[in-house]
């Protein structure tokens, strides 16, 4: 398939702003780059929309753009090129298997990403990763919300959870963590596509929901009843200045917030269920 590679200019505060207004848009990739961000969507997806979007914000946000057809005999190339390890400490380290291995961690994981997933997201995905050293996952129910490659699924598979069902609105996701799954030799997690809608579970021990702003704020109330009393919920994907209006929803929710870490511009906090 082929996509069109939007060069978005901005410093990276701005950029990780529009990291969080585009996830809903039909970019199913973003990339960092040093002049800002790289965001790609599939040539059949709408050009028109996506351009009006962008000129849209450019009158809130001080950016540029432009963009270029990248056929699709070229895209593992450069996506292959563009995604570096991600490295959490001591405690794991996440590689494709065009990377060497990486000793010296306790968990290292078999990730081979496929074109619907992003790699601009590496604050978040980073700190999911390091706040799951700390979570109860031995034995426990857990539901990966927005699943992508699967990352967090195995990882808290390794770390001792009896049952995992991830889920993701895109079949790619889907298809790419059951992959990932059966390359890391974990064969306790359940990859559906779909919304929360699709998710058979019920009474989970934790939910990691690694999404963005919107998704979450919509899917609070139905994560709450997904989980059972004192059980936990980990999102990421928000920007600082959301912190007050998703813990805001989740209180509301009933969810009490119990930690919070930042990297860069993006946050992951964990909740405790009432």
């Amino acid at each position: 398939m082929d996509y069109w590679k939007y060069h978005l200019r901005a410093n990276p505060e701005t950029a990780d702003i529009l990291v969080a207004y585009l996830a809903d848009s039909p970019f199913d990739t973003f990339e960092a780059t040093d002049e800002g961000i790289n965001a790609y969507a599939p040539a059949t997806s709408a050009q028109e929309e996506i351009g009006a979007q962008l000129d849209l914000l450019r009158q809130q946000f001080n950016f540029s753009w432009e963009k270029t057809l990248l056929p699709a005999q070229n895209w593992n190339e450069i996506w292959e090129s563009n995604f570096p390890p991600v490295i959490v400490g001591d405690f794991c380290a996440v590689r494709a298997d065009f990377h060497d291995p990486l000793p010296g961690v306790k968990h290292e994981l078999l990730i081979n990403p496929k074109m619907a997933f992003g790699t601009g997201h590496h604050e978040t995905t980073w700190q999911c990763i390091a706040a799951m050293e700390h979570l109860p996952l031995a034995g426990a129910k857990v539901l990966d919300y927005g699943c992508g490659t699967g990352v967090l699924a195995i990882l808290a598979s390794k770390l001792g959870a009896a049952e995992v069902e991830a889920v993701d609105i895109e079949e790619e996701s889907y298809r790419n963590t059951s992959e990932n799954s059966a390359a890391n030799g974990v064969s306790n997690v359940t990859a559906r596509c779909g919304t929360l809608n699709a998710v058979q579970g019920y009474g989970f021990d934790g939910i990691l929901a690694n999404i963005n702003r919107n998704v979450i704020l919509d899917s609070i109330p139905t994560l709450e009843g997904l989980l059972k009393p004192g059980a936990w919920l980990l999102v990421s994907g928000i920007l600082l200045n959301d912190e007050q209006v998703v813990t805001d929803a989740a209180v509301k929710a009933g969810f009490e917030k119990t930690s919070r870490t930042e990297r860069g511009n993006w946050l992951c906090i964990r909740y405790q269920k009432g």
